[in-house]
């Protein structure tokens, strides 16, 4: 099996003790960046690392206690008109911003930040003018 399929089925069993996890009421709001279980996913889509497949993300847009619009980021400097560059916090982050998908607050593992309210502003700003 090539390592691919590895992740992809460790993925699975991690993915079903998520589903199976307490329906827990996680207060999050926008603005805030999270660890979130992505996954293993197909093609070009942003992959979560680690054994809990997790990968940071900001939190967009929340619907309910449940669901939520989240933009993940990456620590690999990126120029395209689909990225912003975030020096919210320790380290020089950019957001994918043509990665924008809606999960479950099931998959939020731990809370990191808060970014200002300006830079939120121009990554909201920056997602309406793709769409």
């Amino acid at each position: 099996m090539n390592d691919f399929l590895i992740k992809f089925v460790a993925w699975t069993k991690f993915k079903i003790r998520l589903y199976l996890r307490d329906d827990r009421i996680i207060f999050y709001k926008q603005r805030e960046i999270w660890w979130a279980s992505l996954g293993i996913n197909i093609g070009h889509e942003q992959n979560g690392k680690n054994n809990r497949f997790e990968r940071p993300v900001l939190i967009l847009k929340k619907f309910g206690n449940k669901t939520l619009w989240v933009l993940p980021l990456t620590s690999k400097e990126k120029t395209s008109r689909f990225y912003q560059q975030l020096n919210n916090f320790n380290h020089k982050s950019w957001i994918d911003l043509s990665q924008i998908r809606l999960i479950s607050s099931k998959r939020l593992l731990r809370k990191i930040t808060l970014i200002a309210d300006f830079d939120f502003k121009k990554i909201q700003q920056r997602v309406k003018d793709l769409i």
